[in-house]
């Protein structure tokens, strides 16, 4: 009878023991760090959570809404969330600890998955506003994004080139995209800048209901600004309704990244998901087709995560 009792006892500890082991491996959660729900990140984030959702067993993916670069930056120093977008500037002034841009401290553990796609400089005016230049901007009412936003960095950068401050416009607004874009059909702004993929849901909304000019950012503005991150480029004439002409602006990289407190295993399998999975980023928004893999880690400015670099290493980019 003793040996039935030992025998159930062992069977008991077994069962209880996978049913541990079982409940730990549904416990692997993916939070990916976006940003506004009417920019760019959003949509790509909530593709990325679906595909490490199908693409990795036993994991919950989710995509967080947030302030988007900054934020997300100090968010991941945290250990909360385990993947995130990011502006160029921004991480590298996150890696330095550069208070001013909002980092008290160098966020030592971040480490880098891919470059993804470029954001343009987006600088927008109602038609009725006057605004046709950047020297325009001066005595009106313009929102930067979000305070400490990785637009708002480069808002801050672009106008220093240009001479401008804050405190030559009117009105400065810290708001997110779809917030500025209310404001501006209200009459209540004149223009917003916008760090983002062309073609982004937040502009196009404000062209189909006010005329808008696209405002120039001129190539030797891009070069007074000195940071090799900004590179010139235009955004194509028809990217928004009304906008006839291609318009010269900057643009600037933008990374996935991720902590040092992320296992090689799930850094290994976010990366590779990732570029399995780009038909669904796509399809999620057209801003995506800039993710390329031979583009992978170029201009990376933090340390390669290990197991990210693992698959860069396996697919023959890292010899």
């Amino acid at each position: 009878m003793r040996i039935v009792h030992w025998v159930a006892a062992v069977a008991a500890t077994a069962a209880a023991l996978s049913s541990n082991l079982a409940l730990a491996q549904q416990q692997q959660f993916v939070n990916v760090l976006t940003g506004g729900q009417a920019g760019v990140y959003y949509p790509l984030g909530v593709a990325l959570s679906q595909v490490y959702g199908k693409a990795i067993p036993n994991t919950k993916a989710t995509a967080q809404v947030t302030k988007a670069s900054a934020e997300n930056l100090n968010l991941l120093q945290a250990g909360r969330g385990e993947i995130a977008f990011t502006l160029a500037d921004a991480l590298s002034d996150a890696w330095r600890g550069d208070e001013e841009a909002g980092f008290k401290t160098k966020l030592d553990k971040l480490r880098g998955i891919s470059a993804t796609y470029s954001n343009y400089i987006q600088i927008i005016a109602s038609a009725d506003s006057g605004i046709r230049t950047l020297a325009d901007l001066k005595g009106k009412r313009v929102s930067v994004g979000a305070a400490r936003s990785g637009t708002e960095l480069n808002a801050r950068a672009v106008f220093k080139a240009a001479g401008l401050t804050y405190k030559d416009l009117a009105k400065t607004e810290y708001l997110p995209f779809g917030e500025s874009v209310e404001l501006i059909k209200n009459r209540q702004l004149d223009a917003t800048l916008q760090s983002a993929g062309l073609g982004v849901a937040s502009i196009r909304d404000l062209a189909t209901s006010v005329k808008i000019v696209v405002v120039s950012v001129p190539a030797d503005i891009i070069a007074k600004i000195g940071d090799p991150a900004y590179q010139a480029t235009i955004i194509p004439a028809g990217t928004y309704e009304g906008q006839t002409a291609d318009v010269p602006t900057a643009a600037i990289p933008n990374f996935l990244v991720t902590h040092s407190g992320v296992s090689n295993d799930l850094a290994y399998a976010m990366t590779k998901a990732l570029y399995e999975g780009l038909d669904t980023m796509y399809a999620a928004h057209n801003a995506a087709k800039g993710i390329k893999r031979e583009n992978a880690i170029k201009g990376m400015p933090v340390p390669l995560h290990p197991g990210a670099e693992k698959y860069y290493r396996e697919v023959g980019l890292i010899k």
